[in-house]
């Protein structure tokens, strides 16, 4: 078991990252959250886990060891596998998705591509006892902070992926409408993104 990969980021792309671990590079998994946080050249440490499949070695990465462990958690649902567990983590942070478990929020579930209404009902009736209550961590953070931390995130995430920084700006410009008061990082990359392609 690889507990966690730490060393130079070699490469980010929209779904994984390099990481040079003893002159071999390792890929990554990540959910767009955590790629954002990645800089090509710069060190890094991320939490693993791996998925073992008669045909492939599949390892993901995560932000800190709250997500990894929601990660594992998750997929002790039935119908949910890794895949799925990611998806989870991309639209919704640990304690976002500890709040919709706990408070039976089926529509925040559903907000996850891949669960419908009676997945998210399973989800919630398996996990209600297990997650556990929200920890508070990203509750303490004042909405200007916030705000500027999505804005750095994502503007951090496009550069990562080789656009330029007045671009990226422009960018983020664009979709910080999207943003509302609890802004979902991942969301606003993947809308970024869609703008400059579009460009």
């Amino acid at each position: 078991m690889i507990a966690f990969v730490k060393g130079p980021v070699a490469q980010v792309t929209l779904s994984t990252a390099v990481l040079e671990v003893g002159g071999v590079g390792l890929e990554l998994l990540c959910t767009p959250g955590t790629l954002a946080t990645l800089r090509t050249g710069q060190v890094a440490t991320l939490p693993t886990s791996m998925v073992v499949r008669e045909d492939s070695l599949t390892l993901f990465g995560f932000l800190d060891e709250d997500e990894k462990a929601c990660f594992e958690l998750v997929q002790t649902a039935s119908g949910v596998g890794p895949k799925l567990a990611q998806a989870m983590l991309a639209v919704l942070s640990p304690d976002a998705l500890r709040t919709a478990v706990g408070t039976e929020d089926v529509k925040a579930l559903t907000r996850v591509p891949g669960i419908g209404q009676k997945v998210a009902q399973r989800i919630i009736l398996e996990l209600k006892d297990r997650l556990g209550p929200a920890l508070g961590t990203t509750s303490t953070r004042g909405p200007v902070a916030a705000a500027q931390t999505w804005r750095d995130q994502v503007h951090q995430g496009l550069t990562g992926l080789g656009w330029p920084g007045k671009e990226a700006e422009r960018a983020v410009d664009s979709v910080a409408d999207q943003a509302g008061d609890s802004p979902d990082v991942g969301a606003l990359l993947r809308a970024a993104l869609q703008t400059l392609s579009r460009a």
